[in-house]
């Protein structure tokens, strides 16, 4: 038995009304709720009362009577992969995964069902078994278990995946699967939430991961949006400019494990390699002394590099001086400019200012704003900051250099790259160094008087 039903749907934000309006009201954008015709069924698409699969059954029990289990996770022998989902897959979870067109989202997941020693079922409704097939050609591994399946109708999938019995089930990607009892468009609200469900309920009942693919709208965030994003287990960011090399795997949201975790890849011709060192190869190796870069020891998750930081500051040519970043918030940018105004007495109100991380990366750590205003100063000033001077601090409002955390980390990692001084804040708990001068600040006055 089967009804028959109409919604509305904002295609932005996934919000749901009873009739249709201009506006959406949580979103506040215009032109983005449309109709929807949804014939849904009763019975659950996936009939797991007659499955194989079911390997246990859940019965309510208080909770003094549940006893602790070992997780278990399967390890793909990506070794940035399992950092970041904190030490493997955990079987019978959800895993999406995001992030731009081209960016190697299909690459990266592709690589790890061949690399896996597992039987994946690697299921595209985007390519062709003979595409695939030419990727997988490209990578230096080879898994005799992992089967491609070209389809997009779930129905389809549930039914091979009941015959075959994978370890590792893969989607790409979860808007391209139609359900034949949805009675609306691939892609739709409709058919991602209830072929989502449907996976969720397949894997927690199987104990089969299932890992998803999703694609982003112009807003960076994964088609639904929100709606997927609060249904799975883990969702994974996959970060980068496709001009460059580096990718990151940025977690958002881990039920098994840490959100501070990140995993950084090279893009080559064989796949993606796995970054072990990212400072050597994120730090520039130029031997003339140049103004405007500054080194920062940074941390992401629970990982410390060393990054570059490059400004330039120039007389601004047009009417409005233009404050342009790359791989750091503007909004944090504008209020270092702010704080460099009204407390060092720099002018730079009608100066442009250009800022760049080098190698593409995106970087999100409050301790990269001491090496960020002293590359500005270099910049305006036109002074070279010594190659071997290293910077780890979080500026305030006030002017007043704060402490940041794991700053032990950070000195390790500056003493292993060859760094003689690193500038932290005074009110840091450090541990003694032979190795590295430490030199500690209070103030932005107390770092100009060092690098002027």
């Amino acid at each position: 038995m089967s009804t028959h039903k109409s919604t509305f749907f904002c295609k932005e934000c996934g919000a749901h009304y009873v009739k249709w309006q201009g506006q959406c009201n949580k979103c506040n954008n215009w032109n983005t709720i449309v109709e929807e015709f949804n014939e849904i069924s009763k019975k659950s698409f996936w009939d797991h009362k007659n499955s194989e699969l079911i390997r246990s059954k859940n019965f309510p029990k208080s909770i003094d009577e549940i006893e602790i289990k070992d997780e278990c996770r399967i390890k793909t022998k990506d070794n940035e992969f399992d950092r970041v989902l904190g030490g493997g897959i955990v079987a019978g979870s959800i895993i999406l995964l995001g992030g731009e067109p081209g960016i190697g989202k299909s690459t990266l997941f592709l690589q790890l069902s061949l690399m896996i020693n597992k039987k994946v079922l690697y299921v595209s409704g985007e390519e062709s078994e003979n595409q695939i097939k030419i990727r997988a050609n490209r990578l230096n591994y080879s898994n005799k278990n992992c089967l491609i399946y070209s389809q997009n109708k779930l129905e389809s999938i549930f039914s091979h995946a009941e015959k075959i019995k994978p370890d590792l089930l893969i989607i790409d990607s979860v808007q391209t699967l139609t359900l034949g009892s949805i009675d609306s468009m691939q892609g739709s609200i409709s058919q991602l939430k209830t072929c989502t469900s449907e996976l969720i309920q397949f894997g927690k009942k199987t104990s089969i991961p299932v890992m998803l693919i999703g694609h982003i709208n112009k807003d960076g965030h994964i088609a639904g949006p929100k709606v997927l994003e609060h249904m799975v287990d883990t969702v994974l960011q996959f970060e980068g400019d496709r001009n460059y090399l580096y990718r990151i795997l940025r977690v958002k949201k881990n039920r098994f494990g840490s959100t501070n975790e990140i995993g950084i890849y090279e893009m080559v011709s064989e796949g993606l390699k796995e970054i072990v060192n990212p400072s050597e190869i994120l730090i520039g190796n130029s031997d003339q002394k140049l103004s405007g870069i500054a080194i920062c020891a940074s941390v992401e998750g629970s990982r410390s590099f060393l990054i570059e930081v490059q400004a330039l500051v120039s007389s601004a040519v047009y009417g409005t001086p233009q404050r342009s970043s790359t791989g750091i918030n503007s909004k944090r940018l504008n209020m270092l400019l702010a704080v460099l105004e009204k407390r060092a007495g720099f002018h730079l109100g009608s100066k442009d200012i250009f800022l760049n991380v080098t190698g593409g990366l995106k970087v999100e750590d409050t301790g990269n704003d001491l090496a960020i205003i002293c590359a500005i100063m270099s910049s305006n000033n036109d002074i070279n900051i010594p190659e071997n001077y290293c910077f780890a601090g979080e500026v305030g409002l006030s002017g007043e250099i704060r402490p940041v955390n794991r700053i032990n980390q950070r000195i390790k990692e500056a003493e292993k790259l060859g760094f003689s001084k690193i500038f932290i804040s005074k009110y840091c708990d450090i541990i003694s160094s032979k190795k590295i001068e430490i030199v500690y600040l209070a103030k932005i006055e107390d770092l100009i008087e060092h690098i002027s």
